[in-house]
């Protein structure tokens, strides 16, 4: 049987806020490189990956094209587009500039992965276990069953209960969906004028009936937000 196309999506438009500086997180240094650097070259590298949309902030559109995708010869890069003010709106601005398709005629076969920029460390065992499991169930995220016991707090800030630990996981990228299933997912979010989403796997959740795999990813895939995870950072790529 002939193999679906992968296209990877990849999130570059977010401010950044906590990271508390004034260069956007995914555009600071990290082994003297940009930290989205990494997450392209992963792409880049992996056979799974077709081809990438990159999508950032319009200011930022001629930076990625020439200090980034041209610089560092990612040549998989088809189109680098304008994020939206919220992130499942940079999503959906993705999933529409792929071939610049036609989002009411959700028609394409394959797959797509959605990834968070500041996740330098994806790798391709990360990304060959989320081809597996999209392949055969339609609808993965990466994570990690947690560590700590987590607790549900209550308005006031008391403990209102506490989950099973083996059964909860802290969800990470890439998010990996058919195009089919998560061009309807996302058209039916705008249409519904639902806001309340946070990652890719709730929209097909919310949207669809389709039951979302949980796929293991790596406790050292993380999302750089604060300066710690910045320094944590450092010493993870020094350690490679």
């Amino acid at each position: 049987m002939e193999r679906k196309r992968c296209t990877a999506i990849v999130l570059a438009a977010g401010q950044g806020k906590r990271m508390g500086t004034d260069v956007r997180k995914q555009f600071l240094e990290l082994g003297g490189k940009p930290v989205l650097y990494y997450s392209l070259e992963a792409f880049q590298n992996s056979p799974r990956i077709d081809d990438i949309i990159l999508v950032t902030e319009e200011e930022q559109i001629l930076y990625c094209q020439e200090e980034i995708v041209k610089k560092y010869g990612f040549s998989k890069v088809d189109a680098i587009t304008t994020g939206g003010a919220e992130r499942y709106l940079s999503v959906w601005h993705g999933l529409q500039a792929m071939e610049g398709d036609d989002m009411a005629v959700p028609n394409r076969e394959g797959y797509v992965f959605i990834h968070d920029g500041a996740r330098p460390f994806v790798n391709e065992e990360i990304l060959e276990r989320a081809y597996q499991a999209v392949e055969q169930h339609q609808a993965c995220v990466v994570g990690m069953p947690v560590k700590d016991t987590i607790k549900i707090a209550d308005q006031e800030g008391f403990a209102a209960s506490t989950p099973e630990r083996r059964l909860v996981w802290m969800i990470q990228t890439p998010q990996a969906f058919s195009v089919p299933l998560i061009k309807e997912a996302y058209a039916r979010l705008l249409a519904s004028g639902c806001r309340d989403v946070t990652d890719d796997a709730m929209v097909v959740e919310a949207m669809t009936s389709h039951r979302v795999k949980l796929v293991e990813g790596a406790y050292t895939n993380m999302k750089l937000t604060t300066p710690e995870d910045l320094k944590l950072a450092q010493i993870l790529l020094s350690s490679d």
